[in-house]
């Protein structure tokens, strides 16, 4: 069944912040995080801090190998698929918690992870047809409004995006997740302020991640506050990587005359 929602069409702006997300994201820092060590913020909310490629590869490797050992473990069945995804392995990701899912029928987790692979694989009405029936009405989670949200954003059902963020922050008020991607979904339709303001809120809260400090970066070079966007990101990543990617924003934005259309909206 597909939505009813209308798709809005993407600001400028939007058009623009999508390739540098992408762009900037593949400068994300190696942490001391013991990669995809629990399976929460890998496999549900998706708020992992970037990876290198080796972490990557050899984390896919490991839980494979784990996978291979015991394919009913629940824990590995949701590290391993975080793996693939990170690894552009999405159909495999969809292969994996497609059985996992078929296990465990009543874990929110596992099907929240589900729909998340299967977005990442452009199955977006599956997707949320997998999201949605895994809610419970009566015991709703906010893990599964927030990957929902994630899910119509990606659709530019913006609206219909807003509304169960705002169902998610009900239930869990502050958590930085969801005000991460509540701020990215302002972000994609030009409204910066509105996106800063949010990530303002995320990466103040005990739990923030690297991630969203990094996407407050973002904006603030948007917004052409660039000293305080390095200041920043030289906490977050490498200093000379750093230095690169505000001289990446600087440029793409002269190249477009963004800064006035940021200054319009």
């Amino acid at each position: 069944m597909k939505s009813t929602l209308s798709i809005a069409r993407p600001s400028r702006l939007g058009r623009l912040v999508l390739p540098l997300l992408a762009a900037l994201a593949l400068s994300g820092c190696m942490t001391s995080k013991p990669p995809l060590a629990t399976h929460g913020d890998v496999s549900v909310t998706g708020s992992i801090d970037k990876l290198s490629d080796g972490q990557i590869a050899s984390a896919t490797q490991a839980w494979g190998q784990r996978y291979d050992a015991n394919p009913t473990d629940r824990n590995t069945i949701l590290n391993y698929a975080a793996a693939l995804r990170l690894n552009n392995q999405s159909d495999q990701a969809v292969a994996v918690l497609s059985k996992g899912v078929l296990a465990n029928p009543d874990d929110q987790d596992m099907s929240a992870a589900y729909g998340k692979a299967l977005a990442s694989a452009g199955d977006f009405d599956q997707a949320l047809r997998v999201i949605r029936q895994a809610q419970r009405p009566e015991r709703p989670d906010w893990k599964l409004y927030s990957a929902e949200g994630a899910i119509l954003d990606q659709t530019g059902e913006t609206v219909a995006a807003r509304e169960v963020y705002q169902k998610a922050l009900q239930i869990a008020p502050n958590e930085p997740s969801i005000l991460n991607n509540l701020g990215l979904s302002h972000l994609l339709v030009g409204e910066v302020d509105d996106a800063e303001k949010l990530l303002r809120q995320a990466v103040v809260q005990p739990t923030a991640t690297s991630r969203m400090r990094q996407n407050l970066a973002l904006v603030l070079g948007l917004k052409g506050k660039f000293q305080e966007a390095e200041a920043i990101a030289r906490q977050e990543i490498d200093p000379a990587q750093a230095d690169a990617n505000v001289a990446y924003l600087k440029a793409m934005m002269a190249q477009t005359n963004t800064w006035k259309e940021v200054k319009k909206s």
